[in-house]
């Protein structure tokens, strides 16, 4: 049984989103062709944290426009902040909600029941 703190209230609820979910926020963006795009690769809200302008074309999205707003769309759906273009790659993420975001967008056993208040205790 889970014992939820107040800080565990200040996660994102898309990270619960299924691969359909997520499917259906994209079109609701604007960007129905895309659907296939987000859906074929299981994309749901865990995996949507990966989700940035470099992972896009991959996924099937090229349209440079296209991947500058869902990449902005995707950081203010989970409350990140645009990362500064001069930030080494060496640097953990700027807050601790960026970091544990990160670390549940994994799979496995430890991950899927971790709650935020516990990666706050134990970082």
């Amino acid at each position: 049984m889970f014992t939820f703190k107040e800080e565990d209230l200040l996660v994102p609820t898309c990270i619960h989103w299924t691969t359909d979910d997520v499917a259906n926020w994209i079109e609701e963006l604007g960007f129905p062709q895309y659907r296939n795009c987000f859906t074929t690769n299981l994309i749901n809200g865990r995996k949507l944290v990966l989700v940035n302008s470099s992972l896009l074309p991959r996924l099937g999205i090229t349209d440079f426009d296209h991947i500058l707003f869902i990449s902005s769309n995707v950081r203010q759906l989970l409350g990140l902040e645009k990362p500064f273009w001069n930030r080494s790659i060496a640097d953990p993420p700027n807050t601790p909600m960026g970091s544990y975001l990160d670390k549940i967008s994994r799979t496995g056993p430890s991950v899927e029941k971790l709650t935020y208040s516990q990666f706050l205790r134990h970082c």
